[in-house]
């Protein structure tokens, strides 16, 4: 009797993991919402490599909007200008000169 409990206990809790298994549960929303972003931001980034995809997947998924040219350069310049450490009409004048080159 002992033999047939102890088999049976043995035969359910090996069967357990594969009913869990079988119990997926459906994403909720926000999973959802998430996934959707995941595909469309793969989509966009599929012709970018390296560096340039992470920097571009990174900010696609928190939703930011990426930079433009423009901006990107306004950046660019400005850091420079800081490790220039330009201040005033220096500063103003490489602004200028950078930003148009």
């Amino acid at each position: 009797m002992k033999f047939l409990l102890a088999a049976c206990c043995a035969f359910s809790l090996a069967l357990s993991p594969l009913a869990r298994a079988q119990e997926k549960k459906a994403p909720s929303a926000a999973q959802k919402k998430q996934q959707e972003r995941m595909k469309d931001c793969n989509e966009k980034a599929a012709e970018k490599k390296g560096d340039e995809r992470k920097k571009f997947m990174s900010s696609c998924l928190k939703g930011e909007e990426p930079m433009t040219a423009q901006q990107s350069r306004m950046k660019d310049c400005n850091k420079q200008a800081s490790d220039k450490k330009l201040k005033g009409d220096e500063r103003n004048k490489f602004m200028s000169g950078c930003l148009k080159g």
